[in-house]
């Protein structure tokens, strides 16, 4: 499966167009995680424990994704793009959505 976030892939041609696809999850913050946050914002720095939850997090939205993709027929998803919001105090939402699409060599 070819995902990337071009509209068009180098050496294809887009043979048929499946649709927009969407997948994401919704993560909780980790009490041990906050307390190690807390005490980085106290000396500044990256926050390392959200950046990693944040990662894991587009990983398992994009891994839907393919999913989706797969179940449609598709062999790629173009014009991928990432979305991330706050759902509630202690949980954000983290979405990908691309177009499926079925490419052949050019």
């Amino acid at each position: 499966m070819i995902l990337t976030t071009l509209e068009q892939v180098p050496g294809y041609e887009v043979k048929e167009v499946l649709g927009i696809v969407s997948a994401g999850t919704v993560l909780a913050r980790h009490i041990g995680k906050d307390i190690l946050a807390a005490l980085r914002n106290l000396v500044g720095g990256e926050v390392k424990e959200y950046t990693e939850v944040m990662a894991q997090a587009r990983d398992r939205a994009l891994e839907r994704l393919r999913g989706k993709a797969e179940s449609l027929g598709a062999n790629a998803i173009i014009g991928i793009r990432f979305t991330t919001s706050a759902i509630a105090q202690n949980a954000a939402e983290v979405m990908a959505y691309g177009t499926a699409v079925v490419l052949e060599p050019k």
